[in-house]
C-alpha cells in the first residue's frame, strides 16, 4: 500500500470513512441530518490543510463540536472506523500522521466537552 500523497488519496479517505459512519448505529445519528454536499468538502480542505500544508482553512472544529452530546463511547468508535478506514487505504508516514491527528482531535474535542 502506498501512503497519502495528494488531494485525491484525502478525497478518497474522507469518503469512505462517512460512508461508514452514516451506516454505523452508535454515530449515524450525529451525522444523517448533514448536508454532505456542504460538509464533504470542508472535510476535504481541513484534511488537506493538516496533512499536505495547504493553506486557508479557517474553521474553528471546537466551536463546531462543542454542544453536541458527544460521549466517549462515540469518540471511541469515531477514531476506530477512522482507524479502520486509513489502514484500509494507506500505508506510510502521513497515514500515521493521519490516526495521530484524530486521535489529537478526539482527546481536545472530548477535554472541551467534559469541561463545559
Amino acid at each position: 500500500m502506498r501512503d497519502i500523497e495528494s488531494k485525491e488519496d484525502i478525497t478518497r479517505l474522507v469518503q469512505q470513512f462517512y460512508q461508514k459512519v452514516l451506516k454505523d448505529d452508535l454515530l449515524h445519528s450525529f451525522f444523517s441530518g448533514i448536508d454532505f454536499e456542504h460538509h464533504l468538502p470542508k472535510m476535504i480542505h481541513f484534511w488537506s490543510f493538516v496533512l499536505l500544508n495547504e493553506p486557508g482553512y479557517r474553521n474553528d472544529v471546537t466551536k463546531t463540536h462543542i454542544n453536541m452530546a458527544i460521549k466517549k463511547e462515540h469518540f471511541d468508535r469515531w477514531i476506530e472506523l477512522f482507524n479502520e478506514t486509513v489502514n484500509e487505504l494507506f500505508a506510510g508516514e502521513k497515514a500515521e500522521t493521519a490516526k495521530q491527528r484524530a486521535f489529537l482531535i478526539r482527546w481536545t474535542l472530548e477535554g472541551k466537552i467534559k469541561g463545559k
